[in-house]
């Protein structure tokens, strides 16, 4: 069906049309530009006074509105997808919490499931992001240390069998997690550097066996210092590295994220919620990995104190990035839709309005609150 989405600010986000419409033939953006609405279309949408970008892409979330990954079932995944659409959300990783083998393998296969029969109405899983279960115990952050463990070949191709880990997060620096790097990237996922002691050193090491992305940068990593670099400086200076940061006000200071914009810039630094089930939720109790968690407040946390993931939602978190940094807000978009599908190499169909990708559409106010949300041409959610 041809569809006109008519008369909004279009956002690219690379190019910015005023007045321009954009016609989608077939679940795909056929042009972009003013005067292209006519009637040959079969519906036209009035994007008149708003804001026509491309869909958000959440590359680290691991639940919302009640559900999460690790309930591994179908019902979690398509819970999520019918949250993420509401903010504005395309497409997106579902993300896992270190836990027992089996257990993180019941969960690849529920969203390999909702791949394989895609979801309606809804958000679209694009695969896997895998946080641990390789990672650093000091920098475990709210991943439960009993599951903790070093990579094991047997585990990790078993994870990998069925073709959809997107990214996978550990901690390079370990001697036996050395030879994940390589495996990961031969499959197309990112070797995803974090819950990481790493010197600066190792840092380098670690890019050039193919590190090339970093989980919540600053977050549970090796902080900063003027004589020891640490994982955060790699983070920050190693251009190969595509670096997600959580803007919500809570894991970052609104100046933190002004620094790793304006170090990595829009096209390396990219938005993440790292949003937890309670993401959409009355404050309260949840859990996370059986684990309580306590969400007030706008920020997520342990019984302990420690940060447990967020109650963010992506359409916020583009409006905090452009409160904190002051930046366009077509850098501010393209660091929620073209950097994220670049850094899991999705970008030759998704992140950007162009012709031939598919037509994953966000309509906003001009206060950045979502009024529709359209997948692959078909409205999946209206304010």
């Amino acid at each position: 069906m041809r569809i006109a989405i008519a008369g909004g600010t279009v956002i690219t986000p690379l190019d910015i049309f005023e007045g321009a419409d954009i016609l989608i033939d077939d679940g795909k953006v056929a042009a972009v530009g003013p005067g292209l609405a006519d009637s040959d279309v079969a519906r036209t949408i009035d994007a008149g006074g708003r804001i026509v970008a491309p869909g958000y892409i959440d590359v680290h979330t691991h639940g919302s509105a009640g559900h999460d990954t690790m309930d591994a079932t179908r019902e979690a995944v398509e819970g999520m997808a019918t949250f993420f659409a509401a903010h504005g959300v395309t497409s997106f990783c579902p993300t896992t919490l270190t836990q027992a083998h089996e257990d993180i393998m019941a969960s690849v296969c529920a969203v390999y499931e909702c791949q394989e029969k895609p979801i309606e109405g809804g958000a679209q899983p694009l695969g896997v992001h895998l946080e641990g279960p390789y990672i650093e115990a000091g920098k475990k952050g709210a991943q439960p240390e009993e599951h903790v463990r070093n990579a094991s070949v047997g585990d990790y191709k078993d994870l990998f069998s069925l073709g959809n880990i997107r990214l996978i997060t550990f901690a390079p620096e370990i001697e036996q997690n050395k030879e994940l790097i390589g495996f990961a990237r031969s499959r197309g996922a990112a070797a995803v550097v974090g819950h990481s002691a790493a010197t600066y050193e190792q840092m380098v090491e670690a890019v050039n066996l193919g590190i090339n992305h970093a989980t919540h940068t600053f977050n549970q990593m090796e902080g900063l210092h003027h004589r020891k670099p640490g994982t955060v400086g790699g983070v920050l200076l190693l251009r190969e590295i595509y670096a997600e940061f959580i803007a919500d006000g809570v894991h970052l200071h609104p100046a933190v994220v002004d620094m790793i914009v304006r170090l990595k810039g829009p096209e390396k630094a990219l938005l993440i919620t790292d949003a937890i089930s309670g993401a959409g939720m009355p404050d309260g109790d949840y859990e996370l990995g059986g684990q309580k968690i306590v969400v007030k407040e706008g920020a997520v946390r342990l019984a302990d104190g420690t940060l447990a993931g967020s109650a963010l939602t992506m359409d916020q978190a583009v409006r905090n990035v452009r409160r904190f940094t002051g930046r366009p807000l077509s850098e501010c978009i393209q660091m929620a839709t073209l950097t994220p599908a670049r850094s899991i190499g999705v970008a030759d169909r998704k992140g950007s309005l162009e012709r031939g990708k598919d037509a994953d559409v966000v309509i906003l106010d001009q206060d950045l609150n979502v009024a529709s949300t359209m997948v692959m041409g078909e409205v999946v959610y209206q304010a």
